[in-house]
């Protein structure tokens, strides 16, 4: 609150906006919301894993949990797409934390009717899936690292809230959730209106193709882009965390909360790190390094019997992770154009929730099969692979030396 200025100096303020996105009334209020939606994520993330395992005790099941909300959002790429540049966003932006706040309700009525069948799970998740394909669209450009860093310290803390939470009673984990959605729901009717230009043709289906046209015409992007989704694809182990709390390491919902941060801690270490001193030469070498070491700390994890070796493993996936990231999102972004760029990362939005959520299924469908623990050293053995695999298809990626665009 300005307590005292003069009319110049509030021109002033008026003809050149702050770059510090603090200074900005309506992205306090989104950050608010975005803090509140993250917490509210990762207590059900937490609560949910937890229940159906304990429920049917079945790994098929977690992995259904990641089916279900990739195929809604699958379907309506196209159209989240087209609608979020055709309307007020911060209005679609309500109704979808309205759809959210639904869900975690009835996750609640769930929990209170004690079912034996969690195929109601599944229905409220597909619901859930519509809802969120239009919340990173909201993105305030100043405030992007803000956010970023927001998801990466709700990704930590969050699960172990949910641990706890879920510790006293599910009906307490979804309730603090659905609190929390409509603390996020407020935020965001707070903002008041905003200016928006519409870009009706930034995610249709010719814009889709636009995309894959340049992505396949160019090694260095396809290779980091289908890199991502097939390591991820094998590596994610995620999904039968519940399966390791309770039956491999023995630990309760504070120990599976636990083990939902651990990855996140690397992430945001290793991060710090890259702000700092970043990735100088060899960048190819780089990325496709830390691919196979994500893949080796899987296999570490999987066979891991032991809780501090687990999170260890579990940090260093996530820092891995955060390396491989960083290198191939950089390298993607720079050998880009900008007159593709938004229908490049349209693609690449895709290929992200296919690599998480199909990865889920892949782990559960497959520990089903086998084993947790076979399910996930295959994973770990299966990204060591692509990295080596990769590493010959695409040369001129293994060989990107600085993280720097075409010249």
């Amino acid at each position: 609150m300005r307590l005292r200025g003069t009319t110049s100096t509030m021109t002033d303020q008026a003809a050149h906006p702050s770059a510090n996105a603090f200074h900005s009334a309506a992205y306090v209020k989104y950050l608010a919301a975005l803090v509140c939606h993250s917490f509210a994520t990762q207590i059900v993330v937490v609560a949910l894993g937890w229940q159906v395992y304990d429920i049917t005790r079945d790994p098929w099941d977690l992995g259904l949990i990641g089916l279900s909300q990739f195929l809604p959002a699958l379907c309506l790429v196209l159209v989240t797409g087209l609608v979020a540049d055709r309307f007020n966003r911060r209005l679609i932006l309500g109704i979808c934390l309205l759809i959210e706040v639904i869900c975690a309700a009835a996750f609640v009525l769930f929990t209170l009717s004690a079912p034996s069948d969690v195929t109601p799970v599944f229905v409220i998740l597909a619901v859930l899936g519509v809802a969120p394909n239009l919340l990173p669209r909201e993105a305030i450009p100043h405030g992007i690292s803000l956010n970023s860093m927001t998801w990466q310290v709700t990704s930590i803390t969050g699960p172990v809230l949910g641990g706890l939470l879920y510790g006293i009673s599910g009906v307490v984990a979804y309730g603090t959730a659905a609190l929390l959605v409509v603390l996020a729901a407020l935020c965001v009717a707070l903002i008041g209106p905003t200016k928006q230009a519409n870009r009706v043709n930034e995610t249709t289906i010719h814009t889709l193709l636009a995309g894959f046209k340049f992505i396949k015409s160019e090694p260095i992007v396809l290779g980091a882009i289908s890199l991502d989704l097939f390591a991820v694809l094998l590596g994610g182990a995620t999904a039968l965390l519940p399966v390791y709390a309770r039956d491999i390491l023995q630990v309760d919902e504070l120990g599976l909360g636990l083990l939902r941060a651990a990855p996140g801690v690397g992430a945001v270490a290793m991060a710090l790190w890259l702000a700092k001193f970043g990735i100088k030469d060899h960048a190819g070498k780089v990325l496709f390094l830390f691919v196979a070491a994500f893949g080796a700390f899987t296999v570490m994890f999987g066979v891991s019997t032991w809780l501090p070796l687990s999170l260890f493993a579990l940090i260093m996936m996530g820092a891995c992770d955060m390396i491989s990231v960083y290198v191939r999102e950089t390298l993607m972004q720079l050998w880009t154009p900008d007159d593709v760029r938004g229908r490049v990362n349209a693609v690449n939005r895709v290929f992200i929730g296919a690599s998480n959520e199909l990865g889920e299924f892949r782990a559960g469908s497959v520990a089903a099969l086998l084993s947790a623990k076979t399910a996930v050293v295959i994973g770990g053995v299966g990204t060591m692979g692509v990295a080596a695999l990769w590493s010959w298809m695409f040369p001129a990626l293994r060989v990107a030396r600085k993280l720097e665009g075409r010249h």
